[in-house]
C-alpha cells in the first residue's frame, strides 16, 4: 500500500518541484502578460496528478469532495509559488498568474470528473 501512495504522490512532487524551478527563473522564456495559457495549462496538470492521487488512480468517479480539496490543494500551491516569485529577481507575484493557475486546476479537475463519467468503473480494464 506505501509503495502505491508513493507511486501516485511522487508525480505530484515532482511536477511541484518543475513549477518551483521554472518560477525560480529570473527572466522566464515568455513574455509577460503572454505567459497565461502556460500558467493555466501547468496547473491543469497539476490538477490532474493530484486528483489521481487522491482517488489512487484514473478514471474515478470523483466526488464533488475529491474536486473541491484537489482544486483548493491546487491553488494552495499556486499562491505559494506566486509569494515565492516576490522573492525572485525580476519576477512579481501577480493575481492574474493566480486567476490562470485556478481556471487551469479547475480544468483539470473537471477533465477528470469528464472521465470518470465516460468511462468504465472497473480498474481491472486498464
Amino acid at each position: 500500500m506505501r509503495s502505491r501512495s508513493l507511486q501516485l504522490w511522487l508525480p505530484v512532487l515532482v511536477y511541484m518541484a518543475g513549477i518551483f524551478a521554472a518560477s525560480s527563473l529570473s527572466s522566464p522564456p515568455v513574455p509577460g502578460g503572454a505567459d497565461k495559457p502556460w500558467h493555466a495549462l501547468a496547473y491543469c496538470g497539476l490538477s490532474v496528478l493530484v486528483v489521481r492521487a487522491w482517488v489512487h488512480g484514473l478514471p474515478a468517479r470523483i466526488t464533488p469532495r475529491i474536486f473541491f480539496i484537489s482544486v483548493c490543494l491546487v491553488v494552495f500551491y499556486g499562491v505559494t509559488d506566486e509569494v515565492h516569485q516576490m522573492f525572485v529577481a525580476g519576477r512579481t507575484a501577480s493575481i492574474d498568474d493566480l486567476f490562470a493557475d485556478t481556471i487551469g486546476a479547475l480544468i483539470g479537475a473537471g477533465l477528470c470528473w469528464a472521465w470518470g463519467i465516460i468511462t468504465p468503473t472497473s480498474r481491472n480494464e486498464l
